[in-house]
C-alpha cells in the first residue's frame, strides 16, 4: 500500500487560504498537519491535525519540528514565514536523513533575499536595473548634494518583513534620528510607480520555472497586497526568467517589481508564498498541485501566463470561531 503524503505547514498563522488549498489539492492522498507557537493562529484549526510548538528562537524548537515528522509520517514540510526559511534551509539534511523533503531554496538564496542591500548589489552586479540603495547615511548625503538621488526616501530594516518599520522620510533630521535609534538600517530611493506583485513557481526536480503569475496591486494593507488585478506582461515574465536562472530557487517564490517611466525593477523577493498567493490559485495557477506532482517524483510542465487577465482579487475580513481549547 502507498503510504500517505502527509504535508506539515510551519508557522501557519493566519493563511487559512494555503492550509485549505493544500486538502483540496490533496485530495485523501494524505494529510494536511499545521503548526504554529500560538493555539489562536486560525489556520491551524483548517488542517487535519495541528501542534502547538515552541517559538523557532527556542533551542527545542527544530527538535519538535523533526519528532512531529517522524511520528506522523511526515513526507514534505513548509514554512510560511521568513525567519523560519533560514532554519529550514540550515537544516535541510536533518530532515532529508528522516524522509522529509523541506520545501526551501537553498541557504545562500535564503539569506541573498532577507538581506535588501545583498540582494540591491547582486542585481547591480548581474546588469538588473536597481533601485539606488545606501547602508552609510553619508554616502546617501552626497549624493542627494549632487542630485543623484533625492527626497522622498525610504528608510528600512536592511533585514525584515511584512513592511515593518518602513519610513518614508523627506528630510535628512529624520534620517540622522532614525539611524540613532537602529544602525542596521538602509536608504531606498524612492518609487513613484506603479507596483506588480509576481508569484513564481520553480520545479523542485528540474530547476526551471514552470509558472509565473503577474498581479497588478491596487491597494496593500500591512505589508500584503489587499486588492490586485491579474495582468500579462512580456518585460515581466522575461525580466523574472532571468532573474529566477541566475539564483538557485526551488519551489514558490514571491517577488515585487515597480515599473517607472517604462523601466521595470525587483524590489523585494520572498522564498515562500506570499500573502496574495490566493489570487493566483483562485485564478487557476496551482503552485500546490506542482508541489504534490514534485513529491511524487514527477516534473512539471511550463504553464508560465497560463491564465486569465482582468480578475480582480479583493480581501475581506473574515473570522474563526472555536468553542474551547481542550487539549
Amino acid at each position: 500500500m502507498e503510504s500517505e503524503l502527509n504535508i506539515l505547514v510551519l508557522s501557519c498563522g493566519t493563511r487559512n487560504k494555503v492550509v485549505q488549498y493544500f486538502k483540496k489539492q490533496l485530495n485523501n492522498k494524505g494529510k494536511v498537519i499545521a503548526t504554529d507557537c500560538s493555539r489562536l493562529a486560525p489556520a491551524l484549526y483548517e488542517a487535519d491535525q495541528y501542534f502547538i510548538v515552541p517559538r523557532i528562537d527556542e533551542k527545542n524548537y527544530l527538535d519538535t519540528i523533526l519528532s512531529i515528522c517522524k511520528e506522523n509520517d511526515v513526507k514534505a514540510v513548509l514554512s510560511l514565514i521568513d525567519p523560519e526559511l533560514t532554519l529550514l534551509a540550515e537544516n535541510k539534511e536533518k530532515f532529508y536523513e528522516i524522509g522529509v523533503t523541506p520545501i526551501v531554496s537553498k541557504l545562500e538564496t535564503v539569506e541573498m533575499c532577507f538581506d535588501k542591500y545583498k540582494m540591491y548589489e547582486f542585481l547591480l552586479e548581474n546588469n538588473f536595473p536597481i533601485i539606488k540603495s545606501y547602508v552609510d547615511k553619508n554616502d546617501f548625503f552626497e549624493d542627494q548634494k549632487t542630485n543623484k538621488i533625492d527626497y522622498p526616501v525610504f528608510v528600512k530594516p536592511v533585514r525584515g518583513s511584512a513592511s515593518l518599520n518602513i519610513n518614508k522620510v523627506s528630510t535628512r533630521q529624520e534620517i540622522e534620528l532614525l539611524y540613532k535609534q537602529d544602525s542596521n538600517l538602509m536608504i531606498q530611493e524612492f518609487m513613484n510607480g506603479t507596483e506588480y506583485g509576481v508569484d513564481a513557481y520553480i520545479d523542485m526536480l528540474s530547476g526551471e520555472v514552470v509558472s509565473i503569475f503577474i498581479k497588478e496591486k491596487i491597494t496593500m494593507r500591512a505589508g500584503e497586497t489587499d486588492k490586485s488585478v491579474s495582468i500579462k506582461n512580456d518585460k515581466i515574465f522575461e525580466l523574472v526568467k532571468q532573474f529566477i536562472e541566475k539564483l538557485e530557487f526551488r519551489g514558490v517564490i514571491d517577488i515585487d517589481i515597480f515599473e517607472v517611466n517604462g523601466e521595470y525593477y525587483i524590489s523585494e523577493v520572498n522564498p515562500r508564498f506570499g500573502g496574495g498567493y490566493p489570487h493566483a490559485f483562485e485564478s487557476g495557477v496551482n503552485f500546490i498541485g506542482m508541489i504534490i506532482k514534485n513529491l511524487e517524483g514527477l516534473q512539471n510542465s511550463n504553464t508560465v501566463a497560463q491564465y486569465n487577465e482582468g480578475i480582480y482579487m479583493m480581501k475581506y475580513n473574515e473570522v474563526y470561531i472555536k468553542n474551547a481549547f481542550n487539549e
